[in-house]
């Protein structure tokens, strides 16, 4: 007989066979993890004790391939094997069982599903880097005429250290909606009551609101990273140049965008760049958020789908060529940017 509140005798043991098994996968698991990464280490240092002791013509070819070994073999593990295939997969058909050419990518180029999703991810990559940097620049000024500026900057910066996931979640809440007569939980629709909007939007819903909301998450996060570095180069102006327009007549506005920017031009189309990298590969905001539904769906989430829920290797693969191709150009002005800057220092 089994009393209420307590598990039946047929059911502890169950129970308690469960957590057993449990703990026993767990710790099989985390010995596995230890004994690799003991292997690993030992490796490494059988590697270094050789190196070490090399002598000769040897030493320095040894050397370099002890330093730079580990390293090229993890970048071509985990970088150009998967490259390849995901270029093998793109001239595939769906199951890739027969080589279709370039049928994949006229499709992904052709298809007007496709297509929003194209014009869609173009906007994300125009909307939120600018306005990413842009509020970066602003806050940058403001802060550093302030004082206790290492304090707001931290707050700033502080979502930085936030996964895009765990910002999606927080906008999730922000944006909850209830229907009419229901108390309204998200504070955008607090707000908007609170202004007389007697019964707000589902803002999720809402086309093509929903994607500028899903923007601001990415600008959110994005905006204390602007911030820090536009403010570094910002106060790396060198103060006799400042000084000079000042003594010819420039301040407020003028001196900012005739002495300030081009003094900072470079950082600013580095921090945009990088900002526009990180946009166009957004997955997270919009799985989490959306799902892509509602008009909202981007490039990278795109490609999951149709590769991991359609099972469409050969589309979703084709996919996620494009969108290397599309990061590629950034990337490489990034390096000549950089390049660039260290020359004049």
């Amino acid at each position: 007989m089994s009393v209420p509140g307590y598990p039946s005798p047929a059911v502890a043991p169950a129970a308690e066979t469960l957590a057993v098994g449990s703990w026993g996968d767990a710790a099989v698991k985390f010995g596995n993890t230890l004994g690799a990464v003991a292997g690993f280490l030992g490796i490494l240092l059988v590697v270094f004790l050789v190196a070490g002791r090399a002598r000769g013509r040897l030493a320095r070819p040894l050397a370099v391939a002890v330093f730079l070994g580990p390293a090229a073999l993890l970048l071509a593990v985990g970088l150009v094997v998967p490259l390849v295939r995901t270029g093998y997969l793109s001239l595939q058909n769906d199951d890739g069982t027969r080589f279709v050419g370039g049928e994949n990518f006229g499709w992904a180029l052709t298809t007007d599903s496709v297509q929003k999703v194209l014009l869609n991810t173009l906007l994300w990559l125009v909307v939120a880097p600018l306005a990413a940097t842009g509020l970066g620049l602003l806050l940058a000024l403001l802060v550093d005429r302030m004082r206790g500026q290492s304090v707001y900057k931290s707050l700033i910066f502080m979502p930085m250290a936030i996964s895009l996931v765990g910002a999606s979640i927080i906008f999730k809440f922000v944006y909850e909606s209830r229907g009419p007569g229901q108390p309204q939980i998200g504070l955008l629709s607090r707000v908007a009551v609170a202004l007389g909007w007697d019964d707000p939007p589902n803002w999720m819903l809402s086309q093509p609101l929903n994607t500028f909301l899903l923007m601001a998450v990415m600008v959110w996060v994005q905006t204390g990273f602007a911030m820090v570095v536009l403010s570094a180069a910002i106060k790396a102006i060198p103060g006799e140049v400042v000084e000079a327009a000042r003594l010819d007549g420039a301040s407020g506005v003028r001196l900012f965008w005739y002495v300030t920017v081009p003094m900072i031009r470079t950082t600013v189309m580095v921090v945009l760049t990088t900002v526009m990298i990180i946009t166009l590969k957004a997955f997270d905001i919009v799985r989490t958020m959306t799902g892509g539904n509602f008009g909202t769906q981007v490039l990278a989430n795109e490609m999951y789908s149709q590769s991991f829920v359609q099972f469409n290797s050969g589309r979703g693969g084709a996919l996620a060529v494009i969108l290397f191709l599309a990061v590629l150009p950034l990337v490489a002005y990034n390096i000549v940017q950089l390049r660039k800057e260290r020359e004049v220092r």
